[in-house]
């Protein structure tokens, strides 16, 4: 079985569609190429892709739309195209979880190295556990409902979670009973935005906890794991 990375071009405009899907392929990646996110989806149904090249920009549903699709169903990499001024798009586009960006016009060497990093992070990451990857997730007694990015008590009543909590909780509950470091937990819930020495994730988990947690000064949802990083202990199903 080839295991070159299979690499998906989404972009209205041909010429860029065509040079990019000749360059990325002279530098050894296998590549598919498709003109808007209808044609995406026909050749995500036919081919095993390992990471996504996304414009935003583009006719009918657009290339927000499609990541927040994507990423509500799977755990595929994306790397978002932007014009130089779209900068409200790059920052919602990675709050939906797109894994980095380029910015309009880039030079393909560069987005060769964004590409080849994201595939280096995705692939240091445990996977989602199989089946947890649905809109709705039970667990302890809570329920989070990734569409409408709620965490939803015992009585149904809405409990608010800032962005990086729900990142946060979303990596959790996708990977129970996996010891997840801080590099990986900062990889799966910032993207680029990560930095190698950021300890912000230990302050994330803290406030997670006062959220979920019956008493947050002696958890037992969320493990620390000394020297290892942290542990979701809580049993994860599917909640129709």
């Amino acid at each position: 079985m080839d295991q070159t990375p299979h690499i998906l071009v989404v972009d209205d405009h041909r010429d860029i569609r065509d040079l990019l899907g000749k360059y990325l392929a002279k530098n050894g990646l296998r590549v598919s190429l498709a003109e808007n996110a209808a044609a995406a989806r026909r050749v995500m149904k036919t081919a095993a892709i390992d990471l996504l090249v996304l414009d935003i920009m583009m006719p009918g549903e657009d290339g927000l739309a499609l990541c927040r699709d994507l990423r509500a169903n799977s755990e595929i990499p994306i790397i978002l195209v932007t014009a130089m001024t779209e900068e409200t798009d790059r920052v919602i586009g990675l709050e939906i979880g797109a894994d980095d960006y380029v910015t309009k016009p880039f030079n393909p060497r560069e987005l060769l190295a964004r590409i080849k990093a994201v595939l280096r992070r995705s692939t240091a990451v445990p996977r989602p556990r199989d089946g947890l990857a649905h809109h709705r997730l039970r667990f302890d007694r809570w329920i989070l409902d990734a569409e409408r990015r709620e965490l939803l008590d015992e009585e149904a009543v809405a409990v608010a979670l800032s962005t990086a909590e729900f990142n946060l909780l979303s990596a959790f509950l996708k990977r129970p009973g996996v010891v997840l470091s801080r590099e990986q937990l900062l990889d799966l819930t910032s993207g680029r935005a990560a930095q190698v020495f950021d300890r912000s994730i230990d302050n994330q988990v803290s406030r997670l906890r006062k959220k979920i947690e019956t008493d947050a000064k002696h958890p037992v949802l969320i493990k620390t794991v000394w020297g290892g990083g942290y542990l979701f202990t809580a049993d994860v199903r599917e909640e129709p």
